[in-house]
């Protein structure tokens, strides 16, 4: 099987490395990301206008170039060698998604916006009571006259102090852990003025994205803000997650080919004993035992990128192997790489310490590999 890119990947590729490269400054983000609004708006605005990676994966009738699997997992693994902290698997990747899949008469206006750099969308799913189950829904929505009133919780809803709007999961029908009687409301929403009816708890996470909690009580939302039929969601989500999930793996390869090649590179020069510690066997048997993880993380990443317009059952398999290694390689890399800098590796000079916390989030970040090698497990058993 062919795994090369085509010319058009590889130039996306290489402009999208060469962008990051010149313009993104890991000190300027860390310092948005610490003590700024948490993100970049102009760099922001220069994906959408100079870059053109904002619509790569959207359809061409909303202003994107209709790109798949192969050129999200590109632009992914860029974003993450570059460490870029703006919502792209937020906005782009989970939020264009579900618009797109699910419909509705407010859906496309949202997605041009998201072509074009106007709109943050944050997808508030998972419940205090939920863990990472996304059918464990108990926020609901229920139809009063030509309005729709919400009620609940959610908790870390991803960029929800960056959006313009919130795609939020409700219960219309059904109980609790039913897949069946699940819809989509979009919410236009600022953070800074959140509409009646929202609480809003805003904080940094552990690597210095934006979250938030909410609390929705008696949320009034007009008729057209219910995003495809009513109750017929989860098929959006599961696959738009699934495309989140391979979107992260993504991401973290690029994120381990960075922390790899820098500790290589420090091993090279850093003196101990009047010799390089690169020079030492036990040192090289490390780096090499990191290679070997990267290497099988960047193969089921392939594997999740081949599969995901495949069947349901296919696809969400890929996906949660790619997933457990990823995550299983994530902490492996991380940590060696944080022991071989030595106590540098966890300082704000290096960025290596920042790759390591963001590398560390990604593990857990929808769902740990104990969950999804658990999933692989149940799909594996239903198919035999």
């Amino acid at each position: 099987m062919d795994f090369g890119l085509s010319k058009e990947q590889q130039l996306l590729r290489d402009s999208v490395a060469k962008f990051l490269a010149s313009r993104y400054d890991l000190a300027r983000s860390r310092k948005a990301a610490t003590t700024g609004a948490g993100w970049q708006p102009d760099m922001w605005r220069a994906f959408a206008d100079e870059l053109g990676i904002l619509g790569a994966t959207l359809p061409e009738d909303v202003g994107g170039m209709g790109g798949g699997p192969v050129e999200l997992m590109v632009v992914a693994e860029e974003l993450g060698r570059a460490l870029v902290i703006e919502p792209y698997v937020d906005t782009v990747v989970l939020g264009g998604g579900l618009l797109g899949r699910a419909g509705g008469v407010r859906a496309k206006p949202v997605l041009e916006a998201i072509a074009e750099g106007n709109a943050v969308t944050a997808f508030a799913a998972t419940e205090p009571t939920s863990g990472y189950v996304l059918h464990d829904v108990t926020t609901t929505a229920r139809r009063d006259g030509e309005e729709w009133v919400l009620d609940g919780a959610k908790i870390v809803a991803g960029s929800a102090p960056l959006a313009t709007h919130l795609v939020v999961t409700a219960r219309t029908e059904g109980k609790r852990l039913d897949t069946d009687g699940i819809s989509l409301f979009l919410v236009e929403f600022d953070a800074a003025n959140p509409p009646d009816g929202v609480e809003m708890h805003s904080y940094r996470t552990i690597d210095d994205r934006r979250a938030a909690d909410l609390e929705f009580t008696g949320l009034r939302l007009p008729a057209d803000s219910l995003l495809g039929e009513q109750g017929q969601a989860w098929s959006s989500i599961s696959r738009t997650v699934d495309e989140a999930i391979t979107a992260v793996a993504s991401e973290s390869v690029g994120l381990m080919r960075k922390v790899l090649a820098d500790t290589v590179e420090y091993c090279k020069q850093r003196q101990q004993f009047g010799q390089a510690i690169g020079s030492f066997q036990v040192l090289q048997h490390r780096m090499v035992d990191m290679y070997m993880e990267l290497e099988q993380s960047v193969s089921a990443v392939y594997l999740a990128v081949l599969h995901l317009d495949s069947d349901d059952a296919d696809r969400a398999r890929a996906v949660s192997a790619a997933k457990a290694t990823t995550s299983r390689a994530a902490r492996f890399i991380g940590q060696n790489a944080v022991q071989l800098h030595g106590g540098m590796g966890m300082t704000e000079e290096l960025a290596v310490g920042h790759y390591f916390k963001r590398l560390t989030a990604i593990e857990y970040e929808f769902g740990s590999a104990e969950q999804h090698i658990a999933r692989y497990a149940e799909l594996t058993k239903a198919s035999t």
